[in-house]
């Protein structure tokens, strides 16, 4: 028995283009009653389906649905749009799918979908064949949607710039064309197209570095980029980009949403936009506003061709380019949304809904609609854009935001979930990085470490355990609630979150302090509170647990002291990323000290807010962010040295009882020296350790932290001398030394020595003329004005350390170049060096030890070469001088 032949369009949904210089369309709608393709043209042009159509004429005796109705092909004009629209009508549904075959069709065609069917809100039906909707297969986006009661398919109305209507009302019969985006057609038939595809770096997940960064808001203010480059694909394939992000060192660039997205409606509202981009208006279509204005002139291939460009171009360069997907809701919001695509074409279908009231939407994402991963077709679609992204474009990994909610079954997560399971089985997405945000706002949404393998998962115990240890709890002389047990076993790649599966090692861990989604790096140490006044909801959004310590002065502070103890904060923090075992990330701008004026939900300021500023690079003398940019690369230099960190295996993992596990490859030492017994352990007043890394083949390394504020003096293992290799003390003027006291280093007479042999004819050496021209302008210095203390409302107070050209001077406020450069940091260690007083040890002072140590100290000698001081509040590692 042979088996039947396939119905032609027994496949994927989209657009293919023909051999016959037409194409096959075909779209999912399982129960609509009828589908009509749509090809949009210029009047002032013939059209391609002139023989075909049947022109319709304006008559408002008859429904625009019967008119349609009545032939296979029509066409009409809509003049108040200048567009005539030819209407294909679809054969269907034969499982689920409607398809058309269209006599001609081009690359650039614009098009979109009608369907009709029942109109019921109470049962979630909400089919409207006024609206034009896009094709969630499309591969280009032409135009935006426009606040305005034609976008929805229930009858509204915009009063004082809201919209205004009852969802579950009647049904709007206002035509949405012209007022709404619509697909666009890409012919991807070409045999040649992957023939200058670069080399995949394929970066392994034991050398991998993070760097999370925003297309637009990386350079658009880098100043050495021409102005039509800045926000751009482009500009980030630019090469004194990439320069800049080589000589960082971080192998893999996550790039925050690039899929087409939407503002929500409230934003709208607002006059603001989803910066971020968590809104996604099409899955298969890039986000053309971070394209050249030539590129988007020239349509939706060419804007696509610059994001092959620039993936390409990071390849060349080295670096692994990851993408931040929002799978789990679309841009249409709740059931009072547009009517821009999916709704549209099947709401039953592709969302979620509330099992006791299916007119609802369920909403695990705080965004108004889910996306329905039980139905076989939604997961099929997420993994056909996938695929997509990875064979086309060229993009090596992806993050899910979000993900339990693109995980569960029944309302409940699993990781057993299809999805998942696709995702693993996929012959190219199962080779791809995969990193999942294991939190939702559903039932038990917190997840972290149980996807499984091979997920990566980012790590917030790791992130809040950093916060706390090094900031919330730096001045705490009781009450700790992170002790050596917490901080070792973040230090050791969380092991009891992710040591889940035979096989999963420490790089399932994604360690990160810092990431799009909250305070910067810098504003950690800034801001102990959030404002967040500049979004518009009352200082309402965001997290009020930030874990944060703004060192005794809200917002920027030019006392020294101060930016001494909030800098060696921000490296101490740096440090436990880099130098934990796990995968680090790096948020961009926290490598110099970028901020955002304590926003911690900065996700609707597209502007001077989130994009970074660069004008620090190219002053005459080390500015802070300079040193901050030099240390950091060092230490990323460091890691990727070091084969110790080039594994995938736990140093330590938890006994059923909660202690460590001895290890072979990891040894851990009180400050005398000695071994830490079981109470040690438990107890939370210790907040200085040492952590031996132990190797066959290379030289072992030691990790020195000290959490207290006083320099500790620490007895190394004798079998060997040390090194140190890196300090989160030496951008403030200190590092370990062998005896009694740490060395002081000396940082105020650092020359910027690059920009002095930059030839001055030159796009970089025009900048550096302009940047350095302006250091002695007083109309471009701000006065440092820090935020009020213990008051959050602030509507009498103004964002500090704005100037015309909205740079922010965080540490330093610059003057006259050189000579108050030199001046404020000397002052600045100066503070760093002030002896600490604490009850009960003043007499000690000088030295910072308590009693005890100052009693070793007295026995110390030449033979005694072990013994090191340590600069308070610090993390160091060091090495073995010589293999024994």
């Amino acid at each position: 028995m042979q088996n039947p032949p396939l119905h032609r369009y027994a496949t994927r949904p989209g657009l293919y283009f023909t051999d016959d210089g037409g194409a096959d369309a075909i779209v999912r709608s399982e129960t609509a009653d009828q589908v009509w393709f749509c090809v949009l043209e210029p009047v002032d042009q013939p059209s391609a389906f002139y023989s075909e159509a049947i022109r319709l004429f304006p008559n408002t005796s008859i429904p625009l649905i019967k008119q349609i109705s009545e032939f296979k092909v029509c066409t009409r004009i809509i003049e108040s749009t200048y567009v005539r629209e030819t209407l294909f009508k679809m054969e269907g549904p034969n499982y689920g799918l409607w398809s058309v075959h269209i006599p001609k069709a081009w690359d650039g065609m614009r098009y979109g979908y009608r369907v009709d069917g029942a109109w019921d809100p109470s049962r979630g039906v909400r089919f409207n064949p006024y609206k034009l909707l896009l094709d969630p297969y499309g591969k280009g986006i032409d135009g935006t949607m426009q606040l305005d009661p034609a976008a929805f398919a229930y009858e509204c109305k915009l009063e004082d710039g809201k919209i205004v209507g009852d969802p579950f009302g009647r049904m709007s019969t206002i035509d949405s064309l012209g007022r709404m985006p619509v697909s666009v057609a890409i012919d991807d038939r070409a045999t040649t197209k992957l023939d200058s595809e670069s080399v995949h770096p394929h970066v392994p997940w034991s050398k991998t570095v993070i760097y999370e960064l925003h297309v637009k808001g990386f350079t658009a203010n880098a100043p050495w980029l021409p102005e039509e480059l800045r926000g751009t694909y482009a500009g980030l394939a630019h090469p004194t980009t990439l320069a800049y992000l080589q000589g960082l060192g971080v192998t893999s660039i996550e790039l925050l949403p690039i899929q087409a997205s939407q503002p929500e409606v409230f934003l709208q509202e607002r006059g603001k936009r989803n910066y971020w981009g968590y809104s996604t208006l099409s899955y298969f279509s890039p986000e053309a506003s971070y394209a050249t204005k030539a590129a988007q002139e020239a349509g939706a291939n060419a804007v696509r061709q610059e994001v092959i460009d620039m993936v390409q171009a990071l390849h060349d360069a080295g670096f692994e380019v990851l993408m931040d997907v929002v799978y789990n809701h679309t841009c249409e919001g709740g059931s009072a949304g547009p009517s821009i695509c999916w709704r549209g074409l099947d709401n039953l279908s592709y969302y979620r809904r509330q099992k006791n009231n299916i007119a609802y939407l369920e909403d695990t994402t705080g965004c108004g609609n889910t996306l329905d991963f039980t139905n076989t077709h939604v997961t099929t679609f997420a993994v056909d854009s996938l695929r997509y992204w990875a064979k086309r474009i060229g993009i090596d990994g992806f993050r899910f935001d979000l993900a339990p909610s693109i995980a569960r079954l029944d309302g409940e997560f699993t990781r057993y979930h299809p999805f998942l399971y696709a995702l693993r089985s996929d012959l190219l997405l199962g080779n791809l990085k995969i990193i999942m945000e294991p939190w939702d706002l559903d039932n038990q949404g917190w997840r972290t470490g149980q996807f499984g393998i091979p997920f990566a998962e980012w790590n917030d115990r790791f992130r809040d355990t950093s916060r706390t240890f090094w900031l919330s709890e730096a001045d705490q002389q009781q009450g700790n609630t992170i002790g050596m047990q917490e901080m070792a076993t973040r230090l050791c790649g969380s092991a009891d979150l992710f040591a889940t599966d035979p096989g999963r090692g420490a790089t399932a861990s994604v360690n990160f302090v810092a990431c799009h989604d909250g305070f910067t790096l810098n504003d950690l140490t800034m801001y102990s509170h959030k404002h967040n006044e500049a979004n518009g909801e009352n200082n309402h959004d965001g997290s009020n647990a930030n874990r944060s310590n703004n060192f005794g002065v809200e917002g920027p502070s030019d006392d020294p002291v101060i930016t001494a103890k909030r800098e060696r904060a921000a490296q101490n923090l740096l440090g436990m990323v880099l130098l934990s075992l796990g995968t680090p990330m790096i948020l961009a701008g926290d490598e110099f000290g970028n901020s955002q004026n304590g926003n911690n939900n900065a996700y609707c300021q597209d502007n001077d807010i989130t994009w970074l500023k660069w004008d620090w690079m190219y002053h005459s003398t080390k500015t802070p962010e300079m040193l901050r940019l030099e240390s950091v690369s060092r230490l990323i230099s460091i890691r990727k040295s070091l084969d110790l960190y080039h594994h995938e295996d736990f140093f330590t993992r938890l006994s059923q009882i909660g202690l460590l596990k001895p290890s072979s490859r990891v040894q851990w030492f009180l400050t005398d020296g000695t071994t830490p017994m079981e109470q040690d352990w438990f107890d939370k007043s210790i907040r200085s350790f040492a952590m031996r890394l132990l190797s066959l083949n290379e030289l072992d390394v030691i990790l020195l932290v000290n959490g207290e504020c006083r320099d500790k003096q620490f007895r190394l293992p004798s079998d060997t001398e040390w090194q140190p290799l890196w300090c989160s003390a030496e951008t403030t003027g200190a590092c370990p030394a062998k005896g009694t006291e740490v060395e002081k280093l000396d940082l105020s007479n650092e020359d910027s020595i690059w920009t002095h042999f930059v030839p001055k004819d030159t796009r970089i050496g025009q900048v550096i003329q302009e940047v350095q021209s302006t250091q002695d302008d007083p109309e471009e210095r701000p006065s440092v004005k820090p935020w009020p203390q213990g008051n959050n409302d602030v509507e009498t107070v103004t964002l500090p350390g704005l100037t015309a050209k909205t740079r922010i001077y965080r540490v330093l406020a610059h003057s006259e170049a050189q000579q108050r450069v030199a001046q404020d940091r000397q002052r600045m260690l100066k503070g760093l060096h002030r002896p600490q007083q604490h009850a009960g040890d003043q007499q000690h002072k000088q030295d910072g030890n308590s009693p005890a140590e100052a009693s070793t100290q007295q026995s110390v000698s030449g033979a005694h070469s072990n013994l090191w001081t340590v600069p308070s509040m610090s993390i160091t590692i060091m090495r073995q001088t010589t293999l024994d």
